[in-house]
């Protein structure tokens, strides 16, 4: 159909509205205002996961009010694109940890030298109160969401577009990194770095699990380890 492309431009624009592309005009502003302000980037902190009560069997009802949100995004998209996810495979599991390690380890490496330049926030993945069980949630709901939106739905609508694949995944790389600015610029430059390679990967093989089980795997060994080690010899100090 002649219209089919406007109904897709109309789709993109609605769907990034209402799910990450607000959320990175937001990051933005936040960013914007974050240098503004009088202390040095680097002395200001960004808790990613803090309890949402004080009550908890309250504070996991929240939180999972708040994760289905991220898990009814990433459904919208696939939904569009009239897609089923199957079940993951014992392979998508191999595939998602060589890519979490190859993410997440000079992810860390990248982090620590933010910080002690200047470049980032110090985040604070959780804090003592809050509960294992919101960690994972939060792990799969986030994992969940950004796959399925940023890498596999708005892939397969730049291209059929017409875009060309490298343009395609530099875009889903850029709009990665724009949400996550709010935590520093090292955070926004890292992330597209991600997101090139996640994106390449679903370009090449179309295959989304092992991404959204890399995703799970960097942010519950981050979340989860902030807890339980000790980490202020790289500068990190827990919540």
């Amino acid at each position: 159909m002649s219209t089919r492309p406007a109904r897709i431009r109309l789709e993109i624009l609605i769907v990034l509205a209402v799910t990450f592309g607000l959320s990175g005009v937001r990051s933005i502003l936040k960013l914007i205002d974050a240098y503004v302000a009088a202390p040095a980037l680097n002395l200001q902190k960004v808790t990613l996961n803090g309890t949402a009560s004080t009550i908890s069997w309250l504070d996991l009802a929240l939180q999972v009010c708040s994760a289905a949100s991220l898990l009814s995004w990433g459904a919208l998209a696939l939904y569009l694109l009239g897609e089923r996810l199957p079940h993951p495979r014992g392979r998508d599991w191999l595939w998602g940890a060589g890519l979490a390690a190859l993410i997440g380890i000079p992810g860390l490496a990248l982090y620590v030298t933010a910080v002690h330049m200047g470049w980032s926030k110090e985040v604070v993945p959780a804090t003592e109160t809050t509960q294992v069980p919101t960690l994972l949630i939060w792990s799969f709901a986030n994992a969940f969401a950004e796959e399925t939106v940023v890498v596999t739905w708005f892939v397969v609508r730049l291209r059929q577009l017409g875009w060309h694949p490298a343009a395609a995944i530099a875009s889903s790389a850029v709009l990665r990194g724009s949400y996550h600015l709010y935590q520093g610029v090292s955070a926004g430059f890292g992330n597209i770095v991600m997101g090139v390679v996640f994106a390449s990967f679903f370009h090449r093989t179309g295959k989304i699990w092992p991404l959204i089980l890399a995703h799970f795997l960097i942010d519950a060994v981050a979340y989860l380890g902030y807890l339980a080690l000790d980490l202020s010899w790289l500068g990190i100090k827990p919540g």
